[in-house]
């Protein structure tokens, strides 16, 4: 598969190495453009490159991983999305601390960021993990690294599912975006930073 991603720090690093050791190819993009990003690419190795912010979400599958007041930029312009999947691995953090959160209105923030990738397939994933577990290997003696995604399409969850359990992960599914995105949300959020193995 063809996975980009909009953003390229712990968490898309962290996500990207992972596909590419699976056999993915992944283009990584960020604000700074693709010469930034040339040590991240020599450890990821030759399945990864860098591109623009349209070469990403040019992809099957995109990974957005930017901060919270970064969102609306990060998706402006870019291509119609055409129901390519988006997952949306983003916190509405807005300070230092998880407690400096935006106002959501009621909405939960995949929604929000549903609105500014009209045409996107949009799942919640990654939300929930600290970078270091989404990092380490899933794969543990005592069981894999449960992975919680939400959404509303349900052939973009099982594209999701089977292209992250395939790289050692546990997916489970959390619901619609809607309520299952309240559920794993900073703030209150019952998965929020729940880390757990699953037992096979």
């Amino acid at each position: 598969m063809d996975v980009g991603t909009i953003g390229a720090g712990t968490v898309a690093q962290a996500v990207a190495g992972h596909l590419v050791a699976a056999g993915h190819r992944v283009v990584l993009s960020n604000s700074r453009g693709p010469a930034s990003l040339e040590d991240v690419l020599a450890r990821l190795g030759p399945l990864a490159r860098a591109g623009t912010a349209a070469e990403a979400a040019a992809a099957e599958m995109v990974i957005l991983a930017v901060r919270w007041r970064d969102v609306p930029a990060a998706l402006e312009g870019l291509p119609h999305w055409n129901g390519r999947i988006l997952v949306d691995a983003t916190n509405h953090i807005v300070g230092q601390t998880p407690a400096d959160l935006a106002d959501l209105g009621g909405e939960s923030s995949s929604e929000i960021v549903a609105r500014h990738a009209p045409g996107a397939r949009v799942v919640k994933a990654f939300s929930t993990l600290y970078g270091q577990y989404i990092a380490a290997d899933p794969r543990h003696a005592e069981g894999r690294q449960l992975l919680f995604y939400a959404g509303d399409d349900a052939e973009a969850k099982t594209i999701f599912q089977r292209t992250f359990a395939g790289v050692g992960f546990a997916p489970v599914d959390a619901g619609p975006l809607g309520e299952g995105g309240r559920l794993m949300q900073v703030g209150g959020g019952l998965l929020s930073a729940l880390h757990a193995l699953k037992q096979d």
